[in-house]
């Protein structure tokens, strides 16, 4: 059916039904009639044609009495049997739709006591019918054959419906589950960026103004020296914090005032900060150095910026190298913090936070490895491996080793 048709079908129910039956009443007369015609001993036919009238507008409560107007059909049916006539599946027009309507619309068990009610009936009419007790064949097995089919067929199409209905379900969950877990990823990719945002400036002036006042009696110019450089490092903090916030504004707001994402480029800027917070960070690079990739460069940036935010915080001495290794495929971040002879180091995160934990989350979602802990010989490295071509195995991409760690801040 064309969908035009469909349209004009759907418009006008009523129609529709009455045309239904209509034609289901000239097809059930044509089976009164053949049944007359092939009949040794043909029956009366206004009977005949009564009986399937009363069976056709039965039909019209299919909807609501499924059950109701099967039992009518097949009583109809079984007066036309007792009658003489022979079941064809012309004359049984009414009860095989009623069969398949009540399969349709009903449960599995109360469709096969149904069927095999109704199946009962027609037979036992076939069975003490004179007419044609030479053959069981086709006065019963036959009518019974159609009925028992046409419950199969309505079967069938009930669970093809319900399949349906389940899986539009399951896929609607699905959808709701994948745009709730990409809520939740953006929600923790926003949240590890402030992190490293707040944490890393805040360390870094809390470590500029704790120097200044311990600075400020024996050595004065110091102090001042410190303190001058104090709000460059708020300023950078608000900066870096405006441009993170700057990603929940709408769609339809300007861009044009968003600063690039910061990466690797930025690292001597990383170092004077670092420095002016009284701590010695010493640089290496190995291997021809190129551009990176958006991601891959903050990422390979925030994981810096994290581990020396952790060495300003915890360790006992003011040292660290960073070393970048440029591979063919693969980039390695290194970050060590030695500590001198007699003096301990505190393991970042002693004190509980997300350092660790965040750094290890960024890792993982460029598709490296992180791996951080105590060094045998003192001090505490955070080594990354960051893949430049992402075609690698994906177990090599989900595994991430972290011994002897707790998280950090």
């Amino acid at each position: 059916m064309s969908t035009s048709l469909r349209r004009r079908a759907a418009a006008r129910p009523k129609a529709v039904e009455a045309a239904s039956l209509g034609l289901l009443f000239a097809v059930t007369v044509g089976g009164v009639v053949l049944a007359r015609a092939v009949t040794p001993e043909p029956p009366p036919v206004w009977p005949g044609v009564a009986l399937a009238a009363v069976a056709c507008a039965a039909q019209h409560w299919q909807r609501g009495r499924p059950l109701h107007v099967l039992a009518a059909t097949a009583l109809c049916t079984t007066a036309q049997g007792a009658l003489g006539y022979f079941m064809t599946p012309l004359l049984m027009a009414p009860l095989l739709t009623a069969q398949y309507f009540t399969a349709v619309r009903t449960p599995r068990r109360t469709t096969w006591n149904s069927a095999l009610a109704a199946t009962t009936c027609v037979a036992l009419t076939g069975v003490f019918l004179p007419s044609f007790l030479h053959s069981l064949i086709i006065a019963v097995v036959n009518p019974a054959a159609w009925i028992l089919l046409f419950a199969a067929f309505g079967s069938y199409i009930r669970v093809r419906r319900e399949y349906a209905v389940a899986r539009a379900e399951h896929a609607d969950r699905r959808r709701e589950e994948e745009a709730r877990h990409r809520v939740i990823q953006e929600r923790m990719r926003i949240a590890r960026e402030l992190h490293d945002v707040v944490a890393h400036h805040m360390t870094l002036a809390d470590a500029q103004a704790g120097a200044a006042k311990h600075l400020a009696r024996t050595h004065p110019d110091k102090a001042f020296e410190i303190i001058d450089k104090l709000p460059d490092t708020t300023a950078a903090a608000l900066r870096e914090l405006k441009a993170t916030v700057g990603l929940l504004r709408q769609d339809t707001d300007p861009a044009d005032d968003l600063a690039p994402a910061p990466g690797l480029r930025q690292l001597p800027d990383l170092v004077d900060s670092c420095s002016a917070a009284g701590l010695e960070v010493t640089v290496t690079v190995e291997g021809r150095q190129h551009p990176l990739p958006p991601v891959l460069d903050l990422t390979a940036y925030r994981i810096v910026q994290e581990a020396l935010t952790n060495v300003t915080k915890h360790a006992a001495t003011r040292t660290a190298q960073v070393r970048l290794g440029y591979a063919r495929h693969y980039l390695t971040l290194t970050i060590t913090n030695d500590t001198a002879t007699g003096h301990p180091v505190a393991a970042p995160g002693s004190h509980g936070g997300f350092g660790l934990l965040t750094m290890r989350e960024r890792a993982t979602s460029a598709g490296g490895t992180l791996h951080a802990g105590h060094r045998p010989q003192g001090g505490f490295q955070v080594a990354c491996t960051l893949p430049l071509d992402r075609h690698i195995d994906s177990d090599t991409d989900s595994r991430v080793t972290s011994p002897d760690e707790s998280p950090a801040t």
